[in-house]
């Protein structure tokens, strides 16, 4: 399960970290803003469910979409009813199934039809012209097609939806460090301009909930390969290191290489490193919404792998076009 996880390199054991004494670290987010909900997302209940919305959305009448939360399922978790939205191990199929209906009715997309790939933790974008009934392998979809409901499982990584409104055209991305290392979004974007001819100054996006800073700890092994990728990589830390640096406590405790500590974690910012893609990409920044929501300090609200393991649901991001 560790090696899989595309949530860190390896499961980190939360110990006390360098955090603290970083001098050039991040501002550290209160509470209150980890789990804030503010202008311009809006959470609203509908059926019993809360979903997570962008109000510069919902200025257009022929575009759904919607971030879920863990209310208003039928799935049983912790001795709880919640809204688990992927087929886990631990849930039953017409749990699930139920979930999404419930979902799709809550947000007036009832009879469309959901596309939610097989996520592998790559940078494959799919066009979607229609449903089909065979499993497709990717982390990112697009459509102009109404009737299309595209969406993104997620429970820590980036939820991404982009909206083209000139072209009426739109994308869900999944984007873990894996696919940010292999710059999914931006590439979703390319894509948007190759099949629908999308300038990407037109685009509109929203990030929503997902694991921040302040609870997505990573080995420091992680700096080196976004470094090599991302020219403003050392934006995305909170301590710009590799992990190969000496150990000073080494030298102070007189302890022979092989017996000092491991190098200290770092913490990872995927939401920014996500924002920069898109801007390289050539939004413009006042077109990028980034929801406040940080899945591990609110579990209450949100899945999260990393705080839950397992025996953790799976939230869904969703966009798709109405019929004229």
């Amino acid at each position: 399960m560790a090696v899989c996880c595309d949530y860190t390199v390896r499961i980190v054991t939360r110990t006390k970290t360098s955090l603290k004494k970083s001098r050039n670290r991040q501002p550290a987010r209160s509470a209150g803003t980890r789990g804030a909900i503010s202008a311009p997302w809006v959470l609203r209940k509908s059926h019993n469910l809360q979903i997570l919305q962008l109000a510069p959305f919902g200025e257009f009448s022929w575009l759904v979409h919607g971030f879920s939360t863990r209310f208003g399922g039928v799935s049983t978790l912790g001795g709880q009813k919640v809204l688990n939205l992927s087929f886990m191990e631990w849930d039953q199929k017409e749990n699930v199934a139920e979930n999404r209906r419930r979902l799709q009715s809550a947000i007036g997309a009832e009879d469309f039809s959901l596309v939610a790939m097989k996520q592998i933790h790559s940078d494959l974008v799919r066009q979607f012209s229609k449903t089909t009934d065979e499993p497709c392998k990717g982390d990112a979809s697009t459509t102009n097609q109404a009737g299309v409901l595209l969406a993104v499982q997620t429970a820590d990584c980036v939820p991404i939806l982009l909206v083209d409104p000139r072209k009426r055209a739109v994308a869900a991305i999944h984007a873990g460090w894996r696919g940010t290392l292999a710059r999914i979004t931006e590439k979703a974007v390319g894509r948007m301009r190759l099949e629908f001819n999308s300038r990407p100054a037109d685009l509109l996006a929203a990030i929503g909930p997902s694991i921040g800073p302040c609870c997505y700890e990573v080995g420091a092994e992680l700096v080196a390969r976004f470094t090599a990728q991302f020219g403003d990589a050392s934006g995305y830390f909170d301590e710009a290191r590799s992990g190969e640096e000496p150990n000073p406590l080494q030298w102070l405790n007189m302890k022979p290489p092989g017996h000092q500590p491991p190098p200290k974690n770092v913490h990872l910012d995927l939401r920014k490193a996500n924002q920069s893609q898109l801007l390289v990409a050539g939004l413009h920044a006042q077109n990028i919404f980034i929801s406040d929501l940080c899945t591990g300090c609110r579990t209450d609200l949100c899945f999260s792998y990393r705080k839950e393991g397992a025996l953790s649901g799976r939230l869904l991001a969703v966009v798709g076009i109405r019929a004229d």
